[in-house]
């Protein structure tokens, strides 16, 4: 090897080799720091594709849940609502046969009139106000059944139906405007009754249904986004343990590499011996 005191190939290696320990002992840090071994695309190009598409995956389904949780609530009310109403029909029932009582005064029936007439009243304000972020399957305002997304690319969906409980209607026939005030009409409104009843208990064992089905498939996107997620974590997040390691592994190579610089960077002043007398 020529002996020079212009070119020092011995510390130009030295150099490279702690600059080499330098940037890995960043990398190492970058990766502790942040807790990820792929921070950019710089560091594994398809790997941090793969990830953002992932991340992609998760965030649309943030939508989907959000959706299929307003859809819950929006049932949750509604059913509510209809149990409530299930309840008051029970009890219009206990008047209406009461009023079938040929025997009862005039004044009784008119009692039972004014009772009949209030949780008339009451039911329809059950109806009117089982509305969640001004959705209301309940009172008719809605003619279509709602969709709600069930996918991350938003072409999937999952119904929930309406069901039209106003008085007169096709669920609760009995009319807003009707009376037991004689023994006739409370025996024509028992039969309305009768059919009232049975179509409520089927219309919210739909909602019921609906709500299940709603209810399972939220669950389904909360596991997936949780499997997602960790499959995001194994494809980016640094194993600290390793790190942690490899870190203390390239601190003593580094100091290592600033001494062998050193020792490379005075090598030249054995020239100066060559001319001693």
């Amino acid at each position: 090897m020529t002996v020079s005191v212009h070119t020092n190939t011995s510390a130009m290696i030295a150099l490279q080799q702690l600059n080499k320990t330098n940037q890995e002992l960043t990398d190492v840090q970058t990766r502790i720091n942040s807790g990820f071994k792929v921070n950019g695309a710089k560091d594994n190009a398809s790997i941090w594709a793969v990830a953002q598409n992932q991340r992609a995956d998760v965030g649309a389904l943030s939508a989907v849940k959000m959706s299929l949780d307003r859809a819950t609530s929006i049932a949750d009310v509604s059913l509510s609502a209809g149990e409530s109403v299930s309840d008051l029909l029970t009890q219009i029932k206990e008047k209406v046969v009461a009023a079938m009582d040929p025997s009862i005064s005039t004044e009784s029936r008119t009692v039972l009139n004014a009772d009949y007439k209030a949780l008339l009243r009451q039911i329809a304000s059950i109806v009117d106000n089982a509305e969640f972020d001004g959705a209301n399957i309940l009172n008719g305002s809605l003619t279509a059944s709602i969709q709600f997304l069930a996918n991350a690319d938003a072409d999937a969906y999952v119904t929930l139906g309406v069901k039209n409980l106003s008085l007169g209607g096709a669920i609760l026939t009995m009319a807003a405007t009707s009376s037991i005030n004689t023994a006739t009409n409370a025996t024509a409104v028992l039969a309305q009754l009768d059919t009232s009843i049975t179509n409520l208990n089927t219309a919210m064992g739909d909602i019921g249904a609906q709500a299940k089905q709603i209810e399972n498939h939220n669950t389904f996107v909360s596991k997936l986004t949780d499997v997602l997620q960790s499959g995001i974590g194994n494809l980016v997040d640094a194993d600290l343990a390793k790190e942690s390691a490899r870190l203390q592994a390239l601190q003593v190579q580094q100091q290592l590499g600033a001494q062998a610089l050193n020792i490379a960077n005075t090598a030249p002043q054995v020239i100066l011996s060559l001319f001693r007398s």
